[in-house]
């Protein structure tokens, strides 16, 4: 049950914030001030913590600092309780970490409205790759989840950056971010560009993406990721290794070899094409796809779209997958 912590030193506030988020399934812990708010956030560790402004002994603002400054709750979402006349405290608290605010008076569908955003807010922060921003694990199988919960159509895109691992062995650490970051920033430009509202990028965390969005526009997509990728890849080396096309890197046993420049292998399931029961099969359908498109690829970033139906399951792919 998610638990929120209410701390206002008035009572009538307090009893009917209770009342409200009890009917709405909240677990619901009370504090007078900013004292007891931060013993009960240690003791209890709630979800979100709702904050009066004006309370005695410890304002809001105050404890609101100090959760911010403590890494045991630093991640908590915070939501503070103004009067009208408390605007400029309003925005110190948002300058001060505030996830938002609440001008009194206010009604409970406003309130739990508000509630439910900081929520979502954070737990999405939560599943988000720290180095691209983009949605996690987690976020991505949600979203497989309910598309196939839903019975709505989709196709799921599974993006490997190739000849990563040398790039990063020759350039360094630095620079292999740099291409991570800037492949992240194309899947989302291409993500805009796109007529569907619910297409979502996420990155599975190294070298890997994911994209999923409408089956239609799938395999146009996978070009267009693959055409843009290859234009933009030579400026992530210096301008003698882009000229040559390949990097010299000593493999495992020391010895110097040669590596092309990076690259894409994209591998597409599309529901359209056979049903999905669970979420990982899609993903299983993807990467085979994505192992397939590396194994025929020849210089260049490649795609492979999965056309076989629930009737071809048992049939082999011909080409050798690694």
């Amino acid at each position: 049950m998610t638990r929120v912590l209410i701390a206002d030193d008035d009572e009538d506030i307090r009893a009917f914030l209770d009342i409200t988020l009890g009917l709405a399934g909240f677990e619901v812990f009370q504090a007078r001030d900013g004292v007891e708010a931060l013993e009960l956030v240690h003791a209890h560790t709630p979800d979100v913590v709702v904050l009066d402004v004006m309370m005695p002994r410890m304002d809001g603002l105050e404890t609101l600092r100090r959760l911010r400054h403590d890494a045991r709750t630093s991640h908590i979402p915070v939501l503070l309780l103004t009067a009208k006349v408390q605007r400029q405290d309003a925005i110190d608290g948002l300058d001060s970490g505030a996830d938002d605010y609440i001008t009194k008076p206010f009604d409970a569908e406003e309130f739990l409205a508000r509630i439910r955003s900081a929520l979502r807010r954070a737990e999405q922060q939560r599943t988000r790759n720290p180095l691209t921003g983009l949605p996690g694990n987690e976020s991505i199988l949600n979203d497989l989840s309910q598309r196939i919960s839903q019975n709505d159509p989709f196709a799921l895109l599974y993006v490997d950056l190739d000849q990563f691992k040398p790039f990063n062995d020759h350039y360094g650490f630095l620079r292999g971010d740099e291409a991570l970051r800037a492949l992240a920033d194309l899947l989302r430009q291409v993500q805009g560009e796109l007529d569907d509202p619910s297409a979502f990028v996420g990155h599975v965390g190294g070298d890997d993406f994911v994209v999923i969005l409408d089956p239609d526009l799938a395999e146009p997509l996978a070009a267009t990721i693959c055409d843009r990728f290859d234009d933009l890849a030579p400026t992530f080396y210096d301008e003698d290794d882009a000229r040559a096309g390949s990097i010299e890197v000593a493999d495992r046993r020391g010895v110097a070899q040669r590596y092309g420049l990076l690259s894409l292998s994209i591998g597409i399931a599309s529901s359209s094409l056979r049903d999905f029961a669970h979420q990982g099969e899609a993903v299983a359908a993807a990467t085979e796809m994505k192992r397939y498109a590396k194994s025929r690829s020849q210089g260049g970033s490649n795609y492979a779209f999965d056309r076989r139906t629930e009737d071809e399951d048992g049939v082999e792919i011909e080409v050798e997958l690694p």
